[in-house]
């Protein structure tokens, strides 16, 4: 998942600021029976996250180590999923999470969370919410306002109307579309700035 080093790492979120027309589309919820519609799922995250800002990626790598990381994450407590369908059954929009448990994870960017936030703010703002994994909308379904009914239809049944994300500090648009819809950035600790980026679901 990141740049620079980055790409395994951060919590992507892309597709979500472009214009474009679109057909109608069909929304479908899943838990761990998402990998029953694995490969529609991963065709729709490859054509998203091999594009800029993380068009550095490669294709057949990165269809390779999500498939293997969906079909673990699909197992986690609390793991949702809503995928928007097109009339001709492709995914054109897709959004992901799970409930984050205690203790907090270390692996991925999960250490840089915890370096950017102390230890103490990712116990009460993070852990026990509802953490948003994955979000992306394909090219073609841009600008119709999807990543936004994907978010806010996946984070309504949040714990506590409590959710959160994180996606890197170089994805501008992606920054832009969060601040837009009014997710909350928590201050860093002084001199604790990292390459990502922490946001909290609206008040």
């Amino acid at each position: 998942m990141a740049v620079d080093g980055l790409e395994a790492d951060v919590v992507q979120h892309a597709g979500i600021s472009q214009v474009a027309s679109v057909s109608s589309v069909t929304m479908r919820y899943f838990g761990s029976d998402v990998v029953t519609v694995a490969d529609k799922l991963v065709d729709a995250y490859v054509d998203v996250f091999t594009a800029p800002p993380w068009g550095q990626r490669d294709p057949a790598e990165t269809r390779s180590a999500f498939r293997e990381r969906l079909e673990a994450d699909a197992q986690r407590p609390g793991f949702r999923a809503i995928l928007a369908f097109s009339d001709t059954g492709e995914v054109d929009g897709f959004v992901t999470g799970w409930t984050t448990s205690a203790p907090f994870r270390t692996d991925r960017a999960y250490s840089k969370v915890t370096e950017r936030l102390g230890i103490d703010r990712v116990g009460e703002l993070l852990v026990g919410a509802f953490e948003i994994d994955e979000l992306g909308v394909r090219s073609r379904a841009r600008g119709t306002g999807l990543g936004r009914r994907l978010l806010s239809n996946l984070t309504a049944t949040a714990p506590g109307a409590r959710a959160w994300l994180l996606t890197w500090h170089q994805a501008h648009d992606t920054l832009a579309f969060y601040r837009r819809i009014g997710w909350r950035e928590p201050e860093p600790r002084p001199g604790k700035e990292t390459d990502i980026v922490v946001f909290l679901s609206p008040d």
